[in-house]
């Protein structure tokens, strides 16, 4: 990593707001946790992983919700008429989050998620953004894939993404791990909720895994996820014949 410094050091929750384990999001464990411990992001790529439901979507929403970044995707600069009042990240969160920023170069965040990603496509070409004007006409994959290697992309110094790996294949799902990679090497930082083994599979990531437990670094081998996979690609008919 070329530079030390990073745009977010950490995340935790404003000395206003209040936590009640009752209710939904704060009754997941991981958002209990970010709320009552925070969370520091350290330089690089860091991995969320978790069954659906175990909140590291709603963490990310809330991470880009409190960094003025629009709920459905994009920066800052993004925002404008219909994006304002985005009602995709309904759990609040970002709003009793607060952001512990560092010295950046790049000082931009960007948050991309494949819900929402075609709606953010649109307002792109409604905006006259000449650089992305045949992004419908691309694969979901193609279009991904262009969006983050944008030129724009220097500025952005945080990229935030929720399970990219929708609209991937397995090569471009190590073609997207490489730009991960480079944007490290270049003192720039990524966090992205997956579910993918292999974007997680990234040396030098931190991935953590977000379950009942809260949220818990771990190896990329002991990953639930990756031990998963490996059962169900040695025997496949035995999953089936226990599903069906």
């Amino acid at each position: 990593m070329t530079d030390p410094s990073r745009l977010l050091r950490r995340v935790h929750r404003h000395p206003d707001a209040v936590v009640d384990p009752a209710t939904w999001p704060d009754s997941v464990p991981a958002v209990t946790q970010l709320l009552t411990e925070g969370l520091n992001v350290p330089p690089g790529v860091t991995f969320l992983v978790g069954e659906n439901g175990a909140g590291k979507s709603t963490i990310v929403e809330g991470i880009a919700e409190a960094l003025g970044v629009p709920a459905g995707g994009g920066s800052r600069r993004h925002r404008g008429p219909g994006r304002d009042g985005d009602p995709v990240d309904a759990s609040g969160l970002g709003e009793r989050l607060q952001a512990v920023r560092g010295v950046a170069r790049a000082r931009d965040v960007f948050f991309l998620r494949a819900e929402t990603m075609h709606d953010f496509y649109s307002y792109l070409h409604a905006a006259g953004s000449p650089s992305h004007s045949d992004l419908h006409r691309m694969s979901h994959g193609e279009s991904f894939l262009d969006v983050v290697g944008a030129s724009w992309m220097r500025s952005v110094g945080l990229l935030l993404l929720d399970e990219p790996e929708s609209a991937l294949s397995f090569r471009n799902s190590l073609a997207l791990g490489a730009t991960f990679a480079a944007m490290a090497r270049e003192g720039r930082q990524v966090l992205c909720a997956t579910h993918s083994p292999v974007l997680t599979a990234l040396p030098g990531a931190r991935v953590l895994q977000v379950d009942e437990q809260g949220i818990t670094p771990v190896a990329w081998e002991d990953l639930a996820l990756v031990r998963d996979w490996r059962f169900f690609l040695d025997a496949p008919g035995r999953y089936w014949r226990h599903v069906l």
